[in-house]
């Protein structure tokens, strides 16, 4: 019973020696996190308004699409993305391959993309820059002409 006994009290002195030479340790400096929320968690409480989900559909332009043209929607007030519904492939011939679909407060008059031109099975890779396009609605869809869109500024103008 002695040597347990001796044996508990041996243990609990290593131990408690090994946390204080942990804390006389200066911690390592950590570093800054960004921390990324989005506030369209409360639009509809801080606007009073109500979500619905639309859908969109492209009208193609063979001098934006060339071999393929893969979009990304970018979230902005008064929409955001919804799951698998912000990448949209846009090929040749009228061809796609996703579907646009944003839940907003009210339909949209203008949104935004970024955008590259890649084949349909390309892997996702960095995007070329922004492509601003005006947007009509008609009820829950929403209609973009590639054709009206204008591109903005390629990431490498960005400061």
């Amino acid at each position: 019973m002695k040597k347990v006994l001796f044996s508990v009290v041996w243990c609990l002195m290593l131990c408690s020696s090994a946390m204080a030479a942990d804390a006389e340790q200066k911690p390592t400096p950590s570093q800054p996190r960004v921390s990324i929320f989005s506030t369209s968690t409360d639009w509809e409480g801080l606007t009073g308004l109500r979500y619905s989900e639309y859908r969109g559909k492209f009208v193609s332009s063979s001098g934006l699409v060339g071999r393929g043209l893969v979009l990304y929607y970018l979230d902005g007030f008064p929409c955001y993305g919804l799951g698998e519904g912000v990448r949209v492939w846009i090929g040749p011939n009228n061809k796609h391959e996703g579907e646009l679909q944003i839940a907003c407060l009210y339909a949209p008059t203008e949104i935004k993309f970024t955008w590259r031109n890649a084949t349909r099975d390309a892997d996702q890779a960095q995007s070329t820059g922004i492509l601003i396009c005006p947007v009509e609605s008609s009820g829950r869809e929403l209609t973009i002409d590639l054709e009206k869109c204008e591109k903005g500024p390629d990431w490498s103008e960005y400061k």
